[in-house]
This record gives structure tokens, sequence and C-alpha cells, in this order.
């Protein structure tokens, strides 16, 4: 469970779970351009591009994981990423996956 001053985060894919945990920051692609969610982000619910997505977790270091479409949701310091495919490290290609 994330603090006040902290998001909480899950990112899943169609067929497995990715990641969660407490962060700092969440930054993605949108279908409008990139966003940056800090803690206090208004509500939001938006359709996640391919490419790359990072987020800076308060313990440990920076992940980055590639998708290759979905969505993403935002509402009380939670971030939800629904993700059609995921890798964490690297892009998501028809080869990798």
């Amino acid at each position: 469970m994330a603090s006040h001053g902290e998001l909480e985060v899950e990112i899943v894919a169609a067929d497995h779970f990715v990641w969660s945990g407490a962060a700092r920051t969440v930054n993605a692609r949108t279908a409008n351009g990139q966003i940056g969610i800090l803690p206090g982000h208004s509500p939001i619910l938006a359709i996640l591009e391919a490419g790359e997505l990072s987020v800076e977790p308060v313990d440990g270091e920076r992940l980055v994981v590639g998708v290759d479409g979905g969505f993403f949701s935002v509402d009380s310091n939670r971030v939800v990423i629904v993700a059609d495919n995921a890798r964490v490290g690297g892009s998501v290609t028809p080869e990798s996956v």
C-alpha cells in the first residue's frame, strides 16, 4: 500500500502479471502524447501507445517496460496499466512475446 505522497502502481499484460509496487512517478506515451504521473494527479483514463513506459519505484532502480498498446487509469494515487503485451526491460516485438 502506497503512502499519501506515493503512487500505487500495478502493471499487467493480457496473459501475465508484470509489476506492482509503490512509486514516485510513472511516465508513458498515450494517444495524445507523453504523460507524467505524480502523486495527486487528477483522475484520467487514457489509451496507451506502443513504446516504453517508465516507473520510478520508491525503493530500487528505475523500471522500463516495453508495451504494445493498452490503456491506463489514474485515480486516488492508484495507477493501473493494462497492456496487450508487456516486457520488463525493453521493447515488445513479435519475436519477444
